[in-house]
This record gives structure tokens, sequence and C-alpha cells, in this order.
């Protein structure tokens, strides 16, 4: 079961924060009806001061104190801000921060909808990463944090344990993305129809296939992407390859991660997943010979690591989308 922590701030957006609970409440009944145990537990949290000067339930929901809250909390999420003061707004929840912080070591991921990633944006756990948010506060975001590498024209971000939606509509179409992620995409095909919310508009750039950047006009990483792409089934460590590059290890890595989005370790990994998605779809190989040839060594490191980038076991993946 994975513990969701929804966050009530000050000047929350209330539409954002029924939607966000009745797509996890439909996932989680979607998933009991088809014989499995809850896969999320849902909790709303807000901070001690707020809990008493306001209202300690929530819909049937006991709003918890982040101070107390003592569990492990899987993913956070920060729901939009309804306020035309949005420097006021993140003033009155910079108490937030820290426990973001606490949490995020401690191994959370964290969501932000809308104009939720402006409090994320403030906490600086975005620097250096992608995000988005609503079209039409793009400006003042890049104003306010410019170590954000903001993508105004992208529904849904996804960079490492970070994530992001655009305005309206894009709120559905990341919550859906993390049901795919924690439930399986036959869940959240399930949960997208019920709400109509059109999974293409990010399902071909997340868990699709995975696209390399090559549009970036460094050299340096390009030498890197392409020894990974022609070698990954034969990679035993990556720094046989790194040291290849006239570079240091530690520039190499920075400039990477600037002009992809993601460090060489995670680009080797998402190459070697693309190929063995593709032994899946077009071949009859057992998994273990598409293990063996996609480059991995362990078995069990293999399944942990395509259970995490494709949202689904290889046997699924494959009965899901195996060519007939």
């Amino acid at each position: 079961m994975k513990h969701i922590g929804l966050i009530l701030p000050h000047d929350y957006k209330l539409l954002s924060v029924a939607a966000l609970l009745e797509v996890l409440e439909t996932a989680n009944k979607l998933v009991v009806e088809s014989g499995k145990p809850t896969p999320f537990l849902i909790r709303l949290l807000q901070l001690p001061n707020q809990l008493e000067n306001g209202e300690a339930n929530f819909h049937n929901y006991q709003i918890q104190s982040t101070s107390e809250m003592k569990d492990s909390i899987d993913m956070i999420l920060i729901p939009a801000f309804t306020t035309d003061n949005m420097k006021e707004t993140i003033e009155k929840n910079t108490a937030y921060i820290p426990w973001l912080h606490q949490q995020y070591q401690k191994g959370s991921e964290i969501a932000s909808f809308c104009s939720g990633a402006f409090l994320f944006g403030a906490s600086g756990l975005l620097n250096g990463k992608f995000a988005t948010t609503h079209i039409d506060a793009c400006s003042a975001f890049e104003r306010l944090f410019p170590e954000v590498k903001l993508k105004s024209n992208e529904t849904v971000t996804a960079d490492e344990r970070t994530y992001t939606s655009g305005g309206s509509t894009s709120l559905f179409h990341l919550i859906i993305l993390l049901v795919q992620k924690y439930c399986g995409r036959e869940i959240a095909v399930q949960v997208a129809k019920l709400f109509a919310i059109d999974m293409d508009r990010y399902q071909q750039s997340y868990f699709g296939t995975f696209r390399p950047n090559y549009t970036h006009n460094d050299e340096l990483v390009s030498m890197v992407q392409e020894k990974i792409e022609k070698q990954f089934h034969q990679i035993e460590k990556l720094d046989d390859v790194l040291n290849e590059i006239p570079s240091s290890r530690r520039n190499i890595v920075r400039r990477f991660k600037l002009a992809t989005g993601i460090p060489p370790i995670e680009y080797l990994q998402n190459i070697r997943i693309e190929s063995s998605k593709k032994y899946l779809e077009q071949t009859q190989l057992t998994v273990s010979e598409i293990i063996d040839k996609s480059g991995y060594t362990d078995p069990k490191s293999f399944r942990k690591v395509f259970q995490k980038v494709v949202g689904m076991k290889p046997l699924e993946y494959r009965e899901k989308f195996k060519v007939r």
C-alpha cells in the first residue's frame, strides 16, 4: 500500500483537492473490485497552527498534523492555489518547506498541480529539474525561480522524484500517470475513461517511448549518448564509458544532466529498458534472454527497474503490447 499525503496549505483551491481525492478514491475502488488490496492510503495534512485555527475534518477525512506524521510517505501532493497574491500565499506557507525537505530526504516523491508548483519551487527542490505550471503563471514562475528548467508548454513533467502539471485538466493527466505508475496501465485506463481524460496527452512522453534529447549543442554530451546507445548491452561499469571521454567525470555528469535532463546512469537505464520493451513486443525471447540482451546481469535488479520505469512487470507488458 502506498501512503499518499495530500497537504491542505493556506489558500488551496478546493476544486484541485476534490479532483485529486476523487481520482485516488476511484482507483482504490477499481483495484479492490479486481480482487486486489487497496493501493492507496490517503491522508490529508496541515501545519499544526492551521489545525489549531481551522477544521479538523474534511469530507470524511480527519486532517492530520505534519508534525505528528511518523509513518513514511511515498507521495506528497501539493494542490493548486486560489489567490490573487502568490507572493503572499507563498509566505503564508513557508513553514511547509522544511517539512517537504525532510520528507524528500527520506525518499518521498512530490507532485504539484497547477499553481501548487509555486510552493514546490520555493522549496528549492525543483532547482535544476524540469517543471511546469499553469500557462498564464509561467512568466511569474520563471522570474521567481530561474534555476528551475520550466517547460511552459508541457502538460506534465517528471524528473527523478518530482512531478508537476500545468493548469486545468492537466491535473488529471498527472494524477492518472501516478495511478498508472502504482496500479498499472489497466486501472489507469479505466480511471481515464471514467473521467473522460485523453491519456495520450502525456502517455507518449512519459510511459510510451523513451526519446533521447539530441536538441542540445553539447558535443561532449553527444559523445556520451552515442557510446551508451551503441554499447548499452555490454557496458559493465558506466565509468568505463565516461573514462573514454576527454573530461572529468564530475564535469561530464553535470553537463549531461543539464543537456538531457537526467544523469548518465539513468540514461543508460532508460536505453536498456527501451530495448527490453522492443524485445517483449516483437520477439518470443524469454525474459531471461531479454535480460541478457539488454545488458543486465541481475534479473532481480532488471525486474525492479522495469516495473519502476514502465509501471508494470515485463510479462504484463508483453501481454498488453505484443505485436500479434
